[in-house]
């Protein structure tokens, strides 16, 4: 045989050589879960190793994430049943804590980047990601509400705004609103092919941001995200969120859409963000517990996998775990 590929995997000095994949600490995005209050640290049952954080404890274990060498996270509040209304006022609110949480986080990690969460269901009494009447979502209705959230948190310092509402046309009006109170240069990271994902359970958990189960209220969110079963219709999406100003484009969950992930790479010169959502993570977690895989092989293998498909930026429950890893 003239032929044999295993010559070029016979030692690990030329298995490293011809590596076409590299996965690094600067491609990975660590989710924080924040909560009003000081001295909490809360472990979520159904995600365990992550936490809901006042700002007081969460700060120094930024601190330790930033030295392992990361250098982006992600923001989500968990809001008190009773700061919350059918219109999501306080998600703009001057005392919201979330705001003054990310002007401090900012002040303190000035070189880090920090993205936010716009979306009502955090902040809305009825738990979705629009506004609630008469059993339907209202999309355009619910823009001028998003419009407002998105330039609060640029005024409190995220450098990158995550609209994951799934509306139609949100991403024109943020960048619109962004851009007449002077925040050109906040960008905006699209959730563009966010799925009705039956994965995204422990983030739910962890917010207690699941719709209300109550008369006239939808019982979920597929009336506005999308269709597990559809790929080209992501193609559509993507689009539409790069004709309106998008500066990143992203899927969410990751794993189990490696392919919508490697098509929006192949169609579109936007960089590709992948979310690593909590069901998959939890999955991997409670097989390795039972002692079913090995978390040290495991886990880069998953994340490897959804940089190799072609995101450019993993969000990660994993992430700190990876850093200390390839940190030794």
């Amino acid at each position: 045989m003239l032929r044999r590929p295993r010559r070029n995997r016979s030692s690990a000095a030329i298995r490293g050589m011809i590596r076409e994949t590299h996965l690094t600490t600067d491609h990975l995005i660590y989710p924080f879960f924040i909560v009003d209050g000081k001295n909490i640290s809360e472990e979520i049952h159904s995600l365990p190793g992550n936490f809901r954080w006042s700002l007081d404890r969460l700060l120094p274990e930024m601190e330790a994430c930033v030295k392992l060498g990361l250098k982006t996270f992600i923001l989500f509040p968990g809001v008190a049943e009773q700061l919350k209304n059918k219109t999501g006022t306080y998600g703009y609110a001057k005392n919201n804590f979330y705001l003054k949480a990310a002007t401090e986080i900012k002040k303190r990690f000035p070189q880090i980047c920090l993205i936010s969460d716009v979306a009502m269901d955090p902040y809305s009494s009825d738990g979705h990601d629009g506004l609630v009447a008469e059993g339907k979502i209202l999309n355009d209705e619910t823009l001028p509400i998003l419009a407002k959230m998105s330039v609060a948190q640029a005024a409190a310092g995220f450098d990158l705004l995550g609209p994951s509402d799934m509306m139609d046309g949100r991403i024109g009006w943020l960048r619109e609103a962004l851009d007449e109170e002077g925040f050109t240069e906040t960008g905006i990271m699209a959730y563009t092919a966010k799925y009705a994902s039956a994965f995204y359970g422990p983030f739910r958990d962890a917010l207690d941001s699941a719709p209300k189960d109550e008369a006239g209220i939808p019982k979920d969110k597929k009336t506005y995200q999308m269709d597990p079963a559809n790929k080209k219709e992501a193609l559509i999406e993507a689009e539409l969120d790069l004709t309106e100003g998008a500066d990143f484009l992203m899927v969410k969950p990751a794993l189990h859409y490696l392919d919508v992930i490697h098509l929006l790479k192949e169609n579109f010169e936007l960089p590709i963000a992948a979310y690593h959502v909590s069901g998959e993570c939890a999955m991997l977690t409670a097989a390795c517990q039972n002692g079913w895989l090995e978390f040290d092989k495991a886990m880069p293998e998953a994340l490897l996998s959804i940089h190799r498909a072609g995101a450019d930026a993993i969000i990660t429950y994993f992430a700190k775990d990876y850093a200390e890893l390839v940190r030794g």
